[in-house]
């Protein structure tokens, strides 16, 4: 058994079967790849993605002045480059303070701004729905409950009752936006669990596509939520639900046999509910290739030179970053332990590297994220007093969001990505590390517990929670000779290259597509395991 901090032999990711690996070495899959797939297997047919988070968000600054923000979230970096491939339209709650003066009559706004290809349909929450919707049922009880982070969850029947609510309101909101009976609709993780049953009542011909982006956990787990029937009924409302991994789909199966009334085939994974029928898969989620931010980048040397003269770092000190929004899922505090454990035990990495760490505040308003803000300044000003000399700091904290080319120069200059997470769906952070370095360059450390540990074999692997262990795969990384690192990165960067998001998203509408017309000529029948984008499903224009 490979011991964590070891690197595993190349291997294909196994998402769908090996029918589906023997399709995708046949497929190069890209933006006018899915628009091919959207005009000719699905006859250009209506999309619409449903999100709590909006993929651009309109803020005013101290002085009024408008100011453009694309979020930090994995969700959006994902979703929004196939929208741009697809068109339709994107309904999400307006955030920004300038959201609403952005918007038409009908709350509508094109997008992207510089160069519209979809449509964003914006919903208004109170500040009292977005209490209980948002920051209370969500995020303070199913997130802890789907990451297992030993945080405990609060379940509130008020926060449940405005969950149901303002679900029922996007629900309202596809069926204004919707302009056919049958359209496509991709509905996006936890703050949604019931829509996908609302909209089945409302477009009961509609194809329903939901993605669960972050952990689904074991059944007992799962089971401490006193809305648990109603969450999975919601989600049984979908065509097809999606996870990031098998044992996500598994532990889901698990979590419906325990729970509810159905009938569940294993071996198809698929679930029968009230005569209709869920198809369960898993679809590892990815990146645009390749990433439109790095096609302003500067080289990598300059890059370098760049983040070196910004933060005052002399030319011989070594560069690690780590780049997300400041959750206690994400594991920023052990990370700086980590560091603090390495220079410790091995005192001559003092003034010889640093610690990057962007850590964008989020959720401010839960008292357990803002105590973590305090947190980890206060412990990097006590690991920097310990360890620092003079000018030289190990972490250089950095609290605020960075936009895409801010995050790309960072990834370009460092030696050393590190992605620590407790416990993770995906972490698209991993992937956009590995696709800016189109020197062949850097090391990634990664946690075991992220679904992209799955898919990025030739990373450094790590157990989170040891940081001592994490302290000794830095000094690795840092020591790591310039083939190795060749030999590695160029193994992964072809496994996010051939595994973007293009074909996450086409191989999720192919398997629909496939269920629909089988359900159309055959609708007594279930839909077996042959439903896919296997060679014979594609189209002839996606295998040139």
């Amino acid at each position: 058994m490979r011991q964590l901090g070891e690197t595993r032999g190349l291997m294909t990711p196994s998402s769908s079967g090996d029918r589906r690996r023997e399709a995708d070495l046949e497929v190069r899959w890209s933006a006018l790849s899915l628009q091919k797939l959207l005009r000719e297997r699905l006859c250009n047919c209506e999309v619409i993605i449903v999100s709590n988070r909006e993929p651009y968000i309109h803020n005013k600054s101290n002085d009024s002045a408008i100011q453009l923000q694309v979020p930090a979230s994995g969700m959006v970096a994902a979703l929004e480059p196939v929208m741009r491939a697809c068109g339709g339209k994107w309904i999400a709650h307006g955030s920004g303070t300038a959201d609403r003066d952005t918007v038409d009559a009908h709350d509508r706004i094109n997008v992207p701004p510089s160069h519209p290809q979809y449509t964003l349909r914006r919903i208004w929450l109170s500040e009292e729905e977005e209490e209980g919707y948002y920051y209370g049922f969500a995020n303070e009880g199913l997130w802890p409950v789907c990451h297992v982070a030993f945080m405990r969850p609060t379940f509130r029947r008020s926060d449940w009752q405005s969950y149901v609510a303002v679900n029922s309101r996007f629900a309202n909101a596809v069926v204004e936006e919707t302009t056919c009976e049958d359209p496509f609709v991709l509905v996006q993780d936890y703050h949604l669990s019931l829509l996908p049953q609302m909209l089945r009542e409302r477009l009961p011909a509609a194809t329903i596509l939901t993605f669960w982006h972050i952990p689904w956990p074991n059944s007992e787990t799962f089971g401490v939520c006193p809305w648990r029937r109603e969450v999975i009924h919601g989600l049984l409302g979908s065509s097809i639900l999606g996870f990031q991994t098998q044992l996500h789909c598994n532990n889901f199966l698990d979590t419906v046999d325990r729970f509810v009334e159905s009938r569940i085939d294993r071996e198809r994974a698929s679930v029968v509910m009230i005569g209709r029928q869920t198809m369960v898969r898993p679809y590892p989620i990815s990146i645009e290739w390749p990433p439109s931010a790095l096609a302003t980048q500067a080289s990598v040397p300059e890059c370098r030179a760049a983040v070196r003269q910004r933060f005052e770092l002399a030319s011989h000190v070594k560069i690690a970053v780590g780049i997300e929004r400041l959750d206690y899922t994400k594991g920023v505090l052990e990370r700086m332990k980590a560091v603090d454990s390495l220079m410790t035990q091995r005192p001559s990495w003092k003034g010889r590297f640093v610690l990057l760490q962007a850590a964008a505040p989020t959720r401010s308003r839960l008292a357990a994220y803002h105590k973590l803000q305090q947190d980890a300044a206060h412990l990097a000003e006590e690991i920097n007093a310990r360890h620092g000399d003079g000018a030289y700091k190990p972490i250089i904290l950095i609290p605020r969001h960075l936009g895409p080319s801010e995050v790309f120069e960072l990834f370009r200059a460092a030696d050393v990505c590190i992605v620590s997470s407790l416990h993770d769906g995906m972490n698209l952070v991993a992937k956009e590390f590995v696709a800016a370095r189109d020197d062949n360059q850097g090391v990634l450390i990664l946690s075991a517990f992220a679904g992209a540990a799955c898919e990025l074999t030739e990373t450094l692997l790590i157990n989170p929670y040891d940081m001592d262990a994490i302290g000794c795969a830095i000094e690795k990384a840092f020591l790591m000779p310039a083939d190795e690192q060749r030999r590695r990165m160029v193994l992964m960067r072809d496994i996010v290259r051939r595994y973007n998001v293009y074909r996450w998203a086409g191989q999720i509408l192919l398997d629909a597509t496939s269920m629909k017309n089988r359900l159309v000529s055959e609708p007594s029948l279930a839909v077996d395991d042959s439903v896919g984008a296997g060679p014979s499903d594609l189209p002839v224009a996606l295998t040139r």
